[in-house]
């Protein structure tokens, strides 16, 4: 059968439903074609109207402006030609073949099309109207097809995003009257228009001032106020000479340079039809006049752009971690747009002793810039500068501050100087503090080297009970040969990497990392008192005393797990029954502490801080003496492997003081490794034999006690025990070849690393002991009595311990009324919650409490 012709396509839709999609998707296609074909023409566009905004063509000479408007008028033209040929109109007939893509089946195709064979067939109509039908009821559903407006295929560089960008800055920033400025640059413009302006002029303030610019043609008052640096442009058209400018206002502009000979004459700036630009910079208060036919004159008051003022507010301050912090006011009339603070040392107020008796090296002094407000007016900024030059030789020394503010128009106001002593961070350990003093020496002046030198021999001497930080010790003796080495011609990148050097290690002695609770806690007291004796800041109280109370936490917490490791010691027991003291008690102690400090009664607090002392030192000895009985196996050898551990220890120093004793040279008959005036077969020590037959003995020591049985084997924290002894049996074996060769300096390397691996393996021995101790009372039902440190059961402050190894007590400790006992206890929280005198931290804990209750 042959088929009908195609019937010619609609240009209405199949549907009534697909009227409104098939509007919208035509109007997309509209928007996606003329973007595609004229971005480049709107985006030329956007781009001059910001430069027109701006006034970028009052700028220069009339010439330029005259050629740039004539190029942008030709690049706009052949533009705008490009989309033109680009451009296609759409179709309604493109719309509805764009919105039956996006539907399976072509649905609008179907309906649009007619049957061209079996029409004359009763099935083959029915089975096409079944189609249509289906059809139908799938372009009904049809949505509006949203256009592709992406351009960046196009436009890979992103230009039409620079111009929209152009022009919403220029809608915000600049001024669209500008562009009325355009009639002047056509030629002859004045001729053209008789009754337009025969000149005009412009008055534009600086930008930082926030005051808009004027049209001197609309100002008809007599007076005018302009800031000072005012710029005025004014513009005359017509015939030369027809108009003048009278001014007293701003200075003469220099005379032209003459022509040499033989130069050609330059072209006129000024294109026909424009007798001449002027354009003044106002300066002072005086007379503006414009004379001529329609000519004007104004009284100029200049208003003067005030120096920036800014002064010292409060007391310089120091932080609890070495930063200082010094308040400051700056003022402008226009706002401040930048500060500077210049630190220089103070050499009248400084104390010439000791290392500061020479003088110094040239330093040049420090300049540190003044935080400013992110946002908001600048014209009154009240600041805090906080820094840290702890590091620098100006540190805890007398300087003078000089605080300076710097406005918009680059003037600049300082203040008075100001003498203080530049706060930094403060070292409460004696060593430590040795150490920093001996650094700032070194930067004062290199020829303080050898001196330095001296004074740490002497505290490094018998470091026993005094230098608690291993590794720092065996850094600080390394650094001490090298300065030794270059004390003769240090340079000054030497001196800095050192100085760096010895602030590393000052830090680790102070804030170091002791294994023993009681050690932490001795230090933390040795710091307080030293802190206490040399007045310090209540921050750095603040932070001392935390420091202690943690510190005194963990040693109370440890010798609760010894009075438990340590089951049954009668003797113990006896001599802790004079010890124990409740921890209201010790609070107690400790909050009078801190008071007597915050009202300055050093010397009561300092008494209190010996009471303290005594206290705990008391404490200590009794669990010293409380562990002498005999344990399981395990628990010997530990305190075999502790024996050793100190051993290890005092053959290190011993190492160190041979190797500073023979630093010029072995003696004649000395073996190396051996001790200065030994001879072979000769003992300096007795039994012990030279340095490194007491290293091998060490070693086989280890090797023996590695052999037998140690706490948690065939766990995996007593593995780990065993693994770190491995590596420090390693680690002695390399210094005992050390010390057969003679090389001190490596020995003492690989002794600190024997010793390090030696205290974590006691680390992990010791919780694999206190596991086991746990599980042996589990298994025992629990029925064991763990505080032992008194026959009822406490531990040092009078504390009953509860199960599960926790510090606590699980008996009812209320004796009285409970109701009674808890309205006391919520009265003494809301009084000390009243006490503001209290840190933070505590305040915060104690209003927890009261929202709690």
């Amino acid at each position: 059968m042959i088929g009908q012709p195609p019937q010619p396509q609609r240009k209405s839709p199949p549907l009534a439903s697909l009227v409104w999609p098939m509007r919208l998707t035509l109007a997309g296609l509209w928007a996606e074609r003329l973007s595609r074909a004229f971005w480049p023409f709107w985006s030329l566009l956007l781009v001059v109207l910001a430069a027109l905004a701006f006034g970028l063509q009052d700028y220069g000479p009339l010439l330029w402006a005259q050629i740039g408007g004539a190029v942008a008028a030709l690049l706009a033209l052949g533009l705008l030609a490009l989309g033109l040929r680009k451009f296609r109109k759409p179709t309604v007939a493109d719309a509805l073949d764009r919105l039956d893509a996006t539907m399976p089946g072509r649905p609008i195709a179907t309906l649009r099309d007619t049957q061209a064979i079996g029409r004359n067939d009763p099935a083959s109509l029915a089975v096409w109207e079944a189609h249509k039908a289906r059809m139908a009821a799938r372009a009904a559903a049809a949505k509006p097809v949203t256009p592709d407006l992406r351009l960046s295929s196009r436009d890979p560089f992103s230009l039409r995003y620079v111009a929209l960008t152009a022009f919403v800055m220029a809608l915000l920033f600049g001024s669209f009257w500008r562009v009325a400025s355009l009639s002047g640059l056509a030629p002859g413009a004045a001729v053209a228009m008789p009754g337009g302006p025969s000149w005009e002029g412009w008055a534009q303030p600086p930008a930082y001032t926030g005051k808009p610019s004027l049209y001197l043609n609309d100002i008809t008052a007599e007076g005018l106020e302009l800031p000072t640096g005012t710029r005025l442009q004014i513009r005359f058209y017509g015939a030369e000479g027809g108009l003048s400018v009278a001014q007293t206002v701003a200075d003469a502009p220099p005379p032209a340079a003459p022509l040499a000979e033989g130069q050609p004459t330059p072209a006129a700036a000024v294109p026909d039809g424009m007798a001449g630009v002027h354009d003044l910079t106002v300066t002072r208060s005086g007379r503006l006049a414009i004379e001529g036919p329609g000519g004007r004159e104004w009284q100029i008051t200049a208003l003067p752009d005030g120096l920036p003022t800014i002064a010292v507010s409060g007391e310089i301050g120091r932080e609890a971690d070495g930063r200082f912090k010094q308040g400051f006011t700056a003022t402008d009339d226009y706002g401040v747009v930048a500060g500077r603070v210049t630190i220089s040392l103070d050499m009248a107020g400084l104390d010439r002793r000791h290392g500061l008796r020479v003088d110094p090296e040239p330093v040049e002094p420090v300049v540190l810039d003044l935080p400013m407000p992110l946002s908001g007016k600048r014209t009154e900024i009240t600041e805090t500068l906080i820094d840290d030059l702890s590091k620098h030789v100006f540190a805890n020394l007398p300087v003078t501050l000089v605080f300076a503010a710097v406005d918009a128009a680059g003037q600049e106001g300082t203040a008075a100087p100001r003498a203080v002593t530049l706060p930094g961070k403060r070292f409460f350990d004696p060593l430590a503090a040795a150490l920093i003093e001996m650094r700032r020496d070194i930067l004062w002046n290199r020829i303080n080297a050898p001196r330095s030198v001296d004074i740490l021999k002497a505290v490094t001497n018998a470091p026993e009970g005094f230098i608690r930080h291993d590794r720092a010790f065996l850094h600080l003796r390394v650094l001490m040969r090298e300065l030794e080495a270059a004390e003769a011609s240090l340079s000054v990148e030497e001196r800095d990497r050192i100085a760096e050097e010895l602030w590393t290690i000052a830090l680790m002695v102070e804030e170091g990392n002791l294994q023993s609770a009681f050690e932490r806690l001795q230090r933390a007291q040795d710091r307080l008192s030293e802190a206490i004796k040399n007045g310090a800041s209540p921050e750095e109280i603040e932070q001392l005393m935390r420091e202690m109370q943690q510190a005194l936490n963990e040693y109370t917490r440890e010798l609760a797990e010894e009075a438990q490791r340590n089951p049954g010691d009668q003797q113990q027991s006896e001599m802790m029954q004079g010890q124990m003291m409740s921890g209201d008690q010790l609070q107690e102690m400790l909050d009078e502490l801190q008071r007597l400090m915050e009202e300055g009664k050093t010397a009561e607090a300092a008494e209190l801080m010996e009471q303290l002392r005594q206290l705990m030192e008391n404490m200590q000895v009794v669990q010293g003496q409380g562990g002498q009985g005999q344990g399981s196996p395990g628990q010997q050898g530990m305190q075999e492997l502790g024996e050793t551990l100190r051993d290890q220890q005092d053959l290190s120093d011993d190492a160190y003081r041979d190797m500073q004793q023979g630093e010029g040279g072995q003696q004649p008959g000395e073996q190396p490794g051996q001790r200065p005036g030994e001879q072979d077969g000769e003992d300096g020590q007795g039994s012990q034999g030279t340095l490194t037959d007491r290293q091998r003995e060490l070693r086989q020591r280890l090797g023996g006690l590695q052999q037998g049985e140690l706490p948690g084997d065939g766990t995996e924290q007593g593995e780990e025990g065993r693994r770190k002894l491995d590596r420090a049996g390693r680690a002695m074996e390399e210094a005992e070849d050390a010390l057969r060769r003679g090389d001190l300096d490596g020995a003492l390397d690989r002794q600190a690393e024997a010793l390090e691996a030696m205290r974590d393996g006691m680390r992990d021995f010791g919780e694999a002991l206190a596991q086991e101790q746990r599980e042996n009372r589990e298994a025992n039902g629990g029925d064991q009595d763990f505080g032992s440190a008194d026959p009822n059961g406490r531990d040092p402050l009078g504390r009953e311990p509860g199960d599960s190894a926790r510090i606590g007590s699980d008996q009812n400790m209320v004796q009285t009324d409970p109701n009674a006992r808890a309205q006391e206890l919520l009265d003494e929280i809301r009084r000390r919650s009243g006490e503001l005198g209290r840190s933070g931290e505590e305040l915060d804990y104690l209003k927890r409490l009261l929202r709690l209750f």
